[in-house]
């Protein structure tokens, strides 16, 4: 039975992927660092803004990696009124919430813009925790952002499930010991899948919180599984 959730943010709560895309295109193109569309996929999975600076522009000193940042963030912004949620998020949070559960963000972007869009997009009353990239030492695949997220909610995390749409967020979920529902189009649910998910589907519309606790029970040992199972079965969608 599990007893809260973890989002991810880019591509799980907000479709921000191809703003960032844009966004970081256009850093790279101002300091004449031509990438092509295969190779900004890295900035997709998962990676903190630092990670992807020294990537793409190699090693700097940290008034450089600094200075990126803001460029990045600046350009992000400006195409802001772009981002909308992934379907059927509103809806699964507040049932989430009518079953008294806390809901946690971990994600690998920055406070600042995971903050702006959650005032933007007015889901910021849904959370009461948000752990981002700026308050760990290592990014996804490190299970260090889902961990220090699990420890704010107050709960062990294997009572957690925790929802993502990129391998490096999955590999970091799982091996923070949560269970792990990936968001992702039938094209890339093999992938999600091939490094832990536990489920997989394209978006919220379909979930339940009687779902997300039959996903978690099946991700658990049989005998725990009954009382859970239960009340599953006794709540509405």
């Amino acid at each position: 039975m599990f007893r809260g959730a973890i989002f991810d943010f880019d591509e799980v709560i907000a479709d921000s992927h191809p703003v960032h895309l844009r966004a970081w295109k256009k850093v790279l193109d101002s300091v004449g660092r031509a990438a092509s569309g295969d190779e900004l996929q890295f900035v997709l999975d998962g990676r903190t803004r630092d990670d992807i600076v020294r990537h793409f522009l190699g090693d700097l000193d940290a008034e450089k990696m600094a200075e990126y940042g803001r460029c990045k963030e600046q350009f992000f912004r400006d195409e802001a009124a772009d981002v909308q949620t992934i379907k059927g998020v509103p809806r699964f949070l507040e049932k989430l919430e009518e079953a008294q559960l806390p809901l946690g963000i971990a994600s690998s972007g920055s406070r600042a813009r995971i903050e702006f869009l959650l005032e933007r997009l007015k889901l910021k009353k849904h959370f009461g925790v948000v752990v981002t990239g700026d308050e760990v030492a290592q990014g996804k695949p490190h299970s260090a952002v889902f961990r220090k997220a699990a420890e704010h909610v107050g709960a062990d995390p294997c009572e957690l499930i925790a929802f993502e749409d990129a391998a490096s967020g999955v590999k970091a979920a799982k091996s923070g010991g949560m269970t792990c529902v990936g968001i992702a189009s039938s094209d890339r649910s093999s992938i999600l899948v091939d490094v832990g998910a536990n489920h997989v589907v394209p978006d919220f519309r379909s979930l339940s919180y009687p779902k997300i606790q039959k996903i978690s029970c099946s991700a658990l040992q049989p005998a725990a599984c009954s009382s859970a199972d239960s009340l599953a079965r006794s709540l509405p969608d």
